[in-house]
């Protein structure tokens, strides 16, 4: 097991993914008019790269066409002082071709917010890190 300098479990990318996927909400991070922006969303993993669903006039849907994001989820038990928490970078696209978005439309992203989603994003996962803190580190 490899550790930080800080003590931190320092997470290979088949672990990074494997939590990702066991969490319905993430945080997306991103440039909104020239200012950092970030804002919680739900999505799923197709393999390495985060789906997610929005409006198509959406803030959020304006702003992260073709652009480079980090995208973080996390799960932390206060009382046991035990957690983790994954970042993963790479540019979100516009899902077009109407095979992929057929094949995507069948995973499960939950809409917890109101209103349409129909503009699918894909955040090909680059970069992908994660770090796990446990009770004894802390």
């Amino acid at each position: 097991m490899e550790v930080d300098a800080h003590g931190l479990e320092v997470l290979d990318r088949r672990e990074c993914l494997r939590l990702l996927a066991s969490v319905p909400v993430g945080r997306i991070a991103f440039t909104d008019r020239a200012l950092p922006a970030i804002q919680p969303v739900n999505f799923a993993l197709d393999g390495s790269d985060v789906i997610l669903r929005t409006g198509p006039g959406s803030k959020l849907g304006l702003a992260i066409q073709r652009a480079v994001v980090a995208f973080e989820a996390d799960d932390f038990d206060p009382e046991s002082h035990q957690g983790w928490s994954v970042t993963l970078l790479g540019e979100a696209k516009a899902v077009t071709d109407p095979a992929e978005l057929e094949r995507l439309s069948r995973l499960s992203i939950p809409a917890w917010a109101p209103g349409p989603r129909d503009l699918c994003i894909r955040i090909v996962g680059r970069y992908v890190s994660g770090r796990r803190i446990n009770a004894l580190a802390a």
